[in-house]
């Protein structure tokens, strides 16, 4: 039960999350059992929480177009594909060279629709994000699609993109995490369950590979709360069923 929540080799699972798989195999214990079950068995998170990545920023003023902010900071979409969040953050490598993550998610479900991976945060990491995301959603699916500011968001390649196939876009407030946090807390999840404590990744090539592996993992297997104790994948099948 709780290699489900495990990633190489970690349980990124606290008492809460064991208890959803338990009650999936219709075992149905309080909660100061399970705490006490995990610590008997010595079943605890392993999980390192120092960064060393930093914080990349793609904010370079206004070069293009500043689309309004429609979200507000109200992330409260329970249908997939209505509201999806995209951003760049950065890892180092071993090699003392930079990798560059470019991501999009869905707000209801959590599901990373689109993962692409650069060793530039440039225009063509963009444009690969939003065909892949345009190649896994349905034709006539019409989102609001909410970044930050970042000058490749701003540009006539992008925007033009997303009027093509009518998209909404909407953008963060200049310099406030907080306006796109859905994205931020995967990118924080995904530094932290997959990266964190390991040894550096000695190239892109290595880091493409786990990440990737990663991500399959977080949409098919990873269970949360905020999904009603489904993995992204379950909670889209199970809201679109509806």
């Amino acid at each position: 039960m709780a290699e489900s929540g495990r990633y190489r080799g970690r349980l990124t699972y606290g008492y809460r999350r064991v208890q959803e798989e338990l009650i999936k195999l219709d075992i149905h214990l309080s909660d100061a059992v399970v705490r006490r079950l995990m610590d008997e068995l010595n079943v605890q998170v392993s999980l390192y929480n120092r960064h060393r990545n930093g914080r990349y920023s793609s904010y370079k003023g206004t070069v293009g177009k500043v689309a309004r902010n429609v979200l507000h900071q109200h992330f409260n979409e329970t249908v997939p594909f209505k509201v999806l969040h995209t951003d760049v953050t950065q890892v180092r490598l071993a090699d003392t060279k930079w990798a560059y993550v470019s991501a999009i998610t869905d707000e209801a479900s959590k599901e990373v629709l689109a993962f692409q991976v650069s060793n530039s945060p440039n225009s063509k990491l963009i444009m690969d994000t939003l065909d892949e995301l345009t190649e896994n959603i349905s034709e006539g699916i019409k989102p609001i699609i909410h970044s930050d500011q970042g000058w490749y968001y701003q540009l006539n390649y992008y925007t033009d993109k997303l009027s093509e196939k009518k998209f909404i876009q909407s953008m963060s407030r200049k310099g406030n995490c907080l306006d796109n946090a859905p994205i931020e807390s995967f990118f924080h999840l995904l530094k932290t369950e997959c990266l964190n404590g390991f040894p550096q990744c000695k190239d892109i090539g290595e880091f493409k590979e786990i990440t990737k592996n990663y991500v399959d993992w977080f949409n098919s297997r990873r269970i949360s709360q905020k999904t009603k104790g489904m993995t992204p994948c379950e909670y889209r099948e199970h809201a679109l069923a509806v």
